[in-house]
This record gives structure tokens, sequence and C-alpha cells, in this order.
């Protein structure tokens, strides 16, 4: 047992009226204990419990953001015209929406727009469908690259997945926690903000409660993190909705000195709808292989409605509109299936190259 740990326990978790909130550096070291097992399953699973019913704070936010990167895995930095993207979106999943991410990054990426992604295999509480199982039914498998390999990916094709079981072994064995608790701790909240790349970058995060947002803005204002933008997505993703305002904040010092709120109504744009539902796997790879064969159907809407909004803030279009129509553009004309079809290419040559190693 780590009496140290212990101390951090007793503050978060005396209750209403007495717990204490934890220093940024106090937060940094109990999630360093946590990641690495200095701290008992016990103290763990304790810890999580009581924080998540204290409610952590942004400047705790920003000491377990500084242990992530402490010991997380991160891409290097690449040569490119634009900033890197970086979504952040529950490592949970979908259940009730199809998610537009993938055909995004495909979108971003055959602009020149650099786009990294992070996430799990599926896991509590949702058990919904995640970003990783959406690219194997594309025919892009990340699961069995090293963190090396999604390097040279990253440099050739503008586009990686950074995939916990394989690349930040340690958060991922915080995963059995969740499935013990049956419920989302803060470490739920980190994977929003986490940046798992060293360069420069437009962090990405989804929300879906306005104090989730609050915490994160703080903790970038500590970090240091200059650019980033707030979605209140679908089911907490990155995607934005077609049925009702998208409600966006922006935090971008070379446009704004100030966090710009932005209410986006799709209505006035022509994409109002309701938003594509998530009626089987199948169905929805069905669906996106329509979209990158240039096919109109509703989750190309979807699509073009995201795409737009990133090529945008992403800097490759001087507005929204010209970023609407510059994402239909690379849906239709097959510069985003293209995109697709280079990145099975690269993973196949160094699976290729693997078997070759392995004789």
């Amino acid at each position: 047992m780590s009496n140290v740990f212990r101390e951090f326990l007793r503050k978060v978790g005396s209750g209403a009226h007495t717990s204490k909130d934890l220093s940024r550096a106090e937060a940094d070291l109990a999630t360093q204990m946590m990641l690495n097992k200095e701290a008992t399953p016990a103290q763990i699973g304790a810890f999580m419990i009581a924080h998540r019913i204290k409610r952590p704070t942004g400047e705790e936010l920003a000491g377990m953001l500084d242990a992530y990167d402490a010991l997380g895995a991160k891409l290097k930095p690449i040569t490119a015209a634009y900033p890197t993207v970086v979504m952040g979106s529950p490592y949970d999943g979908r259940s009730r929406t199809a998610p537009a991410s993938p055909l995004v990054a495909l979108i971003l990426t055959s602009a020149g727009c650099p786009v990294v992604l992070h996430g799990g295999r599926r896991m509590p509480t949702k058990e919904g469908l995640p970003l990783i199982e959406v690219w194997q039914k594309l025919g892009i498998d990340w699961t069995e690259l090293n963190l090396e390999q999604v390097q040279q990916i990253f440099t050739q094709t503008l586009l990686g997945f950074v995939y916990l079981p394989h690349h930040f072994g340690l958060a991922e064995d915080i995963v059995t926690y969740r499935e013990q608790l049956g419920k989302r701790p803060p470490f739920a909240t980190v994977e929003l903000f986490w940046c798992p790349y060293e360069g420069d970058a437009i962090v990405v995060s989804g929300f879906v409660h306005p104090p989730t947002e609050e915490m994160g803005r703080v903790a970038a204002e500590l970090r240091g993190v200059q650019r980033f933008i707030t979605v209140k997505g679908l089911e907490g993703s990155c995607d934005l909705p077609r049925d009702r305002t998208c409600i966006i904040g922006v935090n971008d010092p070379h446009t704004d000195p100030t966090f710009t709120r932005l209410l986006l109504q799709p209505r006035d744009y022509g994409f109002a709808a309701t938003d594509v539902p998530l009626v089987s796997d199948d169905r929805l790879i069905e669906d996106m292989k329509s979209v990158l064969a240039g096919v109109s159907n509703p989750l190309m809407e979807s699509v073009v409605w995201s795409g737009g909004f990133y090529l945008w803030q992403g800097g490759v279009c001087a507005d929204l509109e010209k970023g609407l129509a510059l994402a239909r553009e690379l849906l239709v004309s097959g510069q985003a299936s293209r995109k697709l079809t280079e990145l099975r290419e690269a993973i196949a040559s160094h699976q290729d190259a693997r078997s070759i190693l392995l004789g």
C-alpha cells in the first residue's frame, strides 16, 4: 500500500463538505502512481469513485494530462502545410448515431491537413462501436502496428492512430476498473483532451456536459495549450450534429486573443436534418463506402458538414462555405477514397515487412 497515495485519497474522498481538491502537481503524481500501479487496486478503485463524486477541477485535469504526457505514447512532429488536427472522442464508442470522424479524417488528409486519432477497444460503460473497429471494417487495421510503424505511416499519409492497448499499455490497464466500477472515471475526461502528438496541433475535444468544457479550458490555459476546439458533438464526439445548434468553442490566438463561442445553425447552410442513426455496423460500412464512391446519402451530408467545418478551422479554407464545398468535392472526385487506398497500401507494406522479418 502507498501511504503517499492514501493521503491523496483522503483529500478527494472525505465527503461533500470536507473533501479537498488536489493541486496540479498532486494530480500529476496521483495519476502516475495509478498508471504505474504504485497504488493498490483498492486505492485506485476508491480514488476513481471518490474523484468522480467530487468532480475533478481544471487544475486537477491539467495534472492528469501532465501525467499522460510523461508516460504516454506520442507521435513525433511531421512537416505539413497545416497544423495537425488531433481529435479526442469518448473511447467507449458510439451506440446511437453514425460516426463521421474516419471519413472526416480522410477528407482532411486528402487536403494536406494531418490528423491524429486515438482510442481503444470496446470498453465500458457504453461498450459502443469504437473508431478502431470502423477502420478495420474499412480495411485499415491499426491494431498490429507498433508506434514506430504508425509514425512512418503518419509521415507518409498524414494520418495516424494511437491505439491504447499497443501504444499506451499503462492506460489500457486502467480499463479493467471501468469494467468493474460500471462508471466513467475522470480518466474518461482526460482522454478527450489528451494530445498524443508532439508537434503544432489543434486539439479538438468532444463533450456532452458544459462543466467538461470548462474543465478543459482551465486545463488548457494552465498547460499553455494555444489552439483547441471544443465541440458539443454527437454522443460527446467531435462530429457536428445536424438536428440542433452546434455549440463550439474555439481558442486560436492567431485569429482572436479570446476564447470564441460559435453557434452554428445547420439550417443556415442547408444541412438541417435528423442525425443518421447507427442501425448496424454493416449498414454503417455500406453507407461509408457509398460516400467514398461519391454516392449521395444522408451520411454524406453529415460527413460534409463536419468535414467542411474542420477544413475551415484547420486553415485549409478561408470560411465555412468554402470548406463545405471542398469537403464535398474531395468525396465526389474520389480523392478521399484514394487516400483510403493509400493508407491500405502503406499499412500492407509494413505488415509484409513484418512477415518477412518473422520469417
